[in-house]
């Protein structure tokens, strides 16, 4: 009989490498927030892949980068963090794209490591056979990788393969999660990543990523019946400066009212029930640099 395994991995890569797409595609659900633009992802989510032979239990890290602000030195400390307490480690390289000092950086800190640590190469739908057959072979000099394979998150191409060479690498152990639980994220803490989602796109250019989510209050309605639940959640979205708040709230708050009709949307699929959904927008002053407005916002 084969022995049961269960183990945690994490997938670390320059932002906008593929590693949250990545991640909802092993699990079978989003979990983790996907967005085109890069350094989307804030807190390490953990989604769960239940299989007959394993729990393989998958950590989401923000991309590691050359920081430039408190937030970003305190989001690769919490990549660093994440390396020491896992049992694996994918690092992700995307297809499409020229290797570049990003991701030689992460390979030398990759190469320090005892953990094992598999080389993925992202996005191959967006790549020729010939394109992804010279990234493979570069990849391969950045580091002595226990294994390199490539992945299509979008077409699902060797998504299983991927879950199984990570498996092969866990250790025998029980289970570390009820069956059928996706994530030990918080709901609020999801629901606050999916309205962060829905507010970075289609922002125009000229919006950095100024903007933090809050989730102040998440309750059932009071004196609903049964069958008809309906879940208050009310959030801030704080940005920098007045012209951002100007840019996330859009002409007649148009802009606003869209980000609300897509995450609420998100997070009744996520929740499985009705959601009313109130959305604000406060400027903290450059809240990424400051020490004490970082504490407040969660990091």
């Amino acid at each position: 009989m084969t022995p049961f395994r269960s183990g945690f991995a994490c997938f670390v890569g320059r932002p906008n490498a593929g590693k949250s797409t990545l991640t909802n595609a092993l699990i079978g659900q989003k979990i983790a927030i996907t967005s085109s633009r890069p350094q989307t992802t804030r807190h390490a989510v953990r989604g769960i892949v239940h299989r007959p032979d394993a729990q393989l239990v998958l950590v989401d890290t923000p991309g590691l980068h050359k920081p430039r602000t408190l937030l970003g030195q305190r989001l690769n400390d919490l990549v660093r963090e994440t390396y020491a307490s896992v049992d694996l480690i994918c690092f992700c390289v995307t297809a499409d794209d020229k290797i570049g000092p990003g991701d030689k950086f992460i390979a030398q800190e990759l190469a320090e490591l005892k953990t094992p640590v598999i080389a993925v190469v992202t996005k191959t739908d967006k790549a020729g056979k010939e394109q992804i057959g010279e990234q493979l072979l570069t990849v391969s000099r950045l580091g002595d990788w226990a294994d390199v394979v490539p992945v299509s998150a979008v077409s699902d191409f060797q998504v299983d393969l991927l879950s199984d060479l990570l498996v092969a690498r866990l250790p025998e152990g029980p289970a570390l999660y009820p069956d059928g639980e996706l994530t030990d994220e918080p709901e609020q803490t999801l629901a606050a990543e999916m309205i962060r989602e829905a507010a970075l796109e289609g922002v125009r250019d000229e919006l950095p990523h100024s903007i933090a989510v809050v989730i102040e209050e998440m309750s059932p309605r009071e004196g609903r019946p049964d069958d008809r639940p309906l879940l208050d959640v009310f959030a801030v979205l704080y940005v920098e400066r007045d012209s951002q708040k100007a840019i996330v709230i859009g002409t007649g708050g148009s802009r606003l009212k869209a980000v609300g009709t897509t995450a609420r949307a998100q997070i009744q699929t996520l929740l499985g029930t009705p959601v009313h959904l109130d959305l604000r927008v406060k400027v903290a002053k450059d809240w990424q640099r400051d020490p004490k407005q970082l504490r407040k916002l969660g990091f």
